[in-house]
């Protein structure tokens, strides 16, 4: 084990000799958009400017991919003044239905109490549309509220431009579209360009979530999981309908498990790196993002509680890349605060290839713990083991192996698995006597 740490640690070590680079060009990035944001304030109050931006730094430093920095913007609105109502499809008037943009799963209006007289020209106007539908009620309708952020935005940039506080090249504002759910910016920050996505949020207080089960804060610092859930925030799903987005609240889970002993954000910045130079085929969209590593690594902290597990970088990485495998055998990646979604759904990812690549990496991980600046790793001819992908299958037959045990067991098969408790090995023993029995049964 001695000899391999240095391979482990090498790789990671390049790693993190760039990111105070990336947190410097996110910090270039993020100080054009604030004089952007500050600008649409003064013309429109209601567009509250956030300076507290330290998830999106944090996240964007984690990651070794690309992918666009999700940015809210807060709106100044009583949102515990706002009854959300479920939005269904054919609610909405035909004029409001974008293509790409029906109402989401969990969609919902969000209803003004008459009252509220500051929110006018956002809400609803026509009685034969949504508020025919809504008993009357006048609902915040996210179209109107993105076309003035839009029309603001614009405004700002060629303000500042004239005041030559944007440098030519700092921003390229071509991708902005009234008819898209969010107003994506490219703004340079150093020698990268960054892609933000622009969202207005109405943010307003809940009941913390509870998680069922022996579930409540398990493997989590005490109280993490309600201050991360105790504010709910809708971004617009459609033109009239919004969705609960569920990305700050993961966001400062994911902060919490940073404050845990063992290398457990390393092990994400290790397998985000290997997704990127080895995982995701080039030329080719879809494939497994960061959004997908960072909800393993939320489920690899319930189901592996105990520090013993964290204690060693390689050690770490094998936690995430048993649940990844299962979860790409079975094609379903649970979402970790709402465990009935599946985060693998409508995306385009081609599970035979991707599970024969990490399990290539599980199986022997440094052929690829190397920096290949463009060259990917060839698995050619490299097959998955039938005896693996086989015990990968269980929790889509029963429920109940989504547990400890069960992926102690997979540690096992790769020969990771080095824990001595007494009564985690004993429960380990007997979850696999049920799973041979069943094998037996089936056979």
């Amino acid at each position: 084990m001695a000899a391999r740490v240095p391979r482990w640690r090498s790789y990671l070590g390049g790693i993190l000799s760039r990111e105070g680079q990336r947190v410097e060009g996110f910090q270039q990035a993020e100080d054009v958009l604030l004089t952007l944001l500050e600008h649409v304030h003064e013309q429109e109050p209601r567009f509250l400017v956030d300076y507290c931006r330290n998830l999106e730094a944090f996240e964007f430093a984690l990651r070794a991919s690309e992918g666009a920095v999700i940015l809210e913007v807060p709106l100044r609105i009583d949102g515990d003044a706002l009854r959300a109502r479920a939005c269904w499809p054919g609610d909405s008037p035909a004029e409001s239905v974008v293509p790409g943009h029906p109402p989401a799963s969990g969609a919902c209006y969000l209803e003004v109490p008459s009252e509220e007289t500051g929110l006018k020209d956002w809400t609803s106007a026509d009685a034969s549309g949504v508020l025919e539908q809504a008993g009357g009620t006048a609902c915040l309708v996210p179209g109107k509220v993105l076309w003035r952020l839009k029309e603001l935005l614009v405004s700002a940039i060629v303000h500042c431009q004239r005041r030559f506080l944007l440098q030519p090249g700092d921003l390229n504002a071509e991708n902005l579209k009234e008819d898209a759910m969010e107003l994506s910016l490219l703004v340079r920050g150093g020698w990268k360009t960054i892609r933000f996505n622009i969202v207005p949020v109405v943010r307003r207080q809940q009941e913390p979530l509870e998680l069922s089960g022996q579930r409540s804060d398990r493997g989590f610092p005490e109280g993490s999981l309600r201050k991360a859930t105790q504010e709910a925030h809708f971004v617009p799903a459609s033109p009239y309908c919004w969705r609960s987005s569920t990305h700050l609240p993961v966001l400062k889970l994911l902060r919490a498990v940073g404050t845990l002993k063992g290398p457990r954000l390393d092990s994400l910045r290790l397998l985000d790196q290997v997704n990127c130079e080895d995982w995701r085929e080039d030329g080719k969209k879809g494939g497994l993002t960061f959004n997908h590593l960072k909800m393993v690594l939320l489920w690899s902290t319930e189901l592996f509680p105990s520090p013993e597990d964290w204690q060693d970088l390689e050690g770490s990485v094998y936690m995430l890349l048993v649940i990844l495998l299962c979860c790409l055998a079975t094609q379903r990646l649970p979402h970790f605060l709402h465990p009935e979604e599946n985060l693998f759904q409508g995306e385009p990812l081609d599970f035979n290839s991707l599970y024969c690549k990490v399990e290539g990496f599980a199986r022997d991980p440094h052929r690829f713990l190397r920096f290949h600046f463009g060259f990917p790793v060839h698995i050619d001819g490299l097959q998955a083991d039938p005896g693996i992908r086989a015990l990968l299958q269980l929790p889509a037959k029963d429920k109940a192996y989504w547990d400890t045990a069960y992926f102690d067991i997979l540690l096992s098969q790769f020969q990771v698995y080095r824990i001595q408790d007494h009564t985690r090995r004993l429960a380990m023993s007997q979850l696999l006597s049920k799973a041979r029995r069943e094998a037996l049964v089936q056979s």
